[in-house]
C-alpha cells in the first residue's frame, strides 16, 4: 500500500511538472553577466544590467534573464506553516537564523518531514515558474549550520534536490546561494547551475564558488561590512564575474540607505 505523503508528493511534482515549458532544458545566464540584486523591492535596473534578482512575490523585469529568490530553508515568523515542520531547541521554541532572528528555520531532517514541507515550498517555486522567471536562486541552504546539530548539509542538499528537480523539469535554472562546504556537489549531484554568494570577498572564499560555477557566479558584498574597499573587491582574481555592492536590507532605489554599486 503507497504511504499517503508518499502518494501526495508524487502527485505534487506530477503537477509541477504539468506547468513545464515546451522546451525544458534550463537556459544559461546571459554574457556580459551583469546582475542586481532587488530582492528587497524591485526598481528600473541600472544600465547595463543583464540579470536581476527579485523576491518571488515580484514581477520579472521585461527584456531581461530574471532569476527568483525563494528563501525555501526559512519561513518568516507567524507564516501559515504546521507546527511540526519547524526546527525546535530544547525548550520547544523555533530555532532562527542568527542573521534574520524573525526567520525560523524548517525542520527536514527526515524524508517524511522534507516531503511535507516540500508540499508547503512548492506554491511559491509554481509562482516563480508562472511568472516568467528563467531561473530560481534558492535561499538559507546553510541553515543547517544555524540548527545546533538537528539538521545536516546532507539534509538539506536531499532537500534541494526536491527543489531542483522541479526547477529544472520546469526548464529553469536552478542556483545555490552561499555554503562553500557544498563544493561540487552542488553542480554535479544536485543540478544547480549557478551560484548567489553572499561577501565571498569578506571571507575570502569566492574561488570556492567560481573553481566551481566558473563565469556563473553573482556576488554581493554589503557596504557596512566591507573589507577594503570595493574597489580591493573588484580586482580579486578570484572574485565572481559579476560582482555588486548593495545596502545590507537591499532597499529599492530612492530610499535614503540605497547602495548599488558594480564592478
Amino acid at each position: 500500500m503507497t504511504h499517503p505523503l508518499s502518494l501526495a508528493l508524487t502527485t505534487a511534482l506530477a503537477l509541477a511538472a504539468g506547468a513545464a515549458r515546451c522546451d525544458p532544458t534550463p537556459p544559461h545566464l546571459p554574457e556580459p553577466l551583469v546582475a542586481d540584486y532587488q530582492i528587497g523591492g524591485s526598481y528600473p535596473p541600472p544600465a547595463g544590467v543583464t540579470v536581476v534578482v527579485r523576491h518571488h512575490t515580484a514581477l520579472p523585469e521585461p527584456g531581461l534573464f530574471n532569476i527568483c529568490h525563494v528563501n525555501a530553508f526559512q519561513i518568516p515568523a507567524g507564516s501559515a506553516w504546521q507546527p511540526d515542520l519547524l526546527v525546535r531547541g530544547p525548550d520547544g521554541t523555533p530555532l532562527t537564523d542568527p542573521h534574520w532572528p524573525h526567520d525560523h528555520l524548517l525542520d527536514i531532517s527526515t524524508a517524511q518531514t522534507r516531503a511535507r514541507n516540500f508540499l508547503m515550498v512548492l506554491p511559491m517555486l509554481l509562482s516563480c515558474i508562472h511568472k516568467g522567471f528563467k531561473g530560481i536562486a534558492f535561499d538559507s541552504l546553510d541553515s543547517y549550520s544555524y540548527s545546533k546539530g538537528r539538521l545536516s548539509l546532507q539534509d538539506s542538499a536531499a532537500f534541494a534536490k526536491l527543489l531542483v528537480s522541479v526547477t529544472r523539469d520546469n526548464g529553469l535554472l536552478a542556483g545555490q546561494k552561499n555554503t562553500p562546504e557544498m563544493g561540487r556537489y552542488g553542480r554535479d549531484k544536485i543540478g544547480f547551475g549557478f551560484a548567489i554568494v553572499e561577501e565571498c570577498y569578506l571571507w575570502d572564499d569566492c574561488a570556492a564558488y567560481t573553481d566551481v560555477y566558473g563565469p556563473n557566479v553573482i556576488g554581493i558584498e554589503y557596504a557596512d561590512d566591507l573589507r577594503g574597499t570595493f574597489a580591493d573587491a573588484c580586482a580579486d582574481p578570484t572574485r565572481p564575474a559579476s560582482l555588486i555592492l548593495r545596502d545590507r536590507m537591499v532597499v529599492p532605489m530612492g530610499h535614503i540607505d540605497y547602495v548599488d554599486q558594480h564592478c
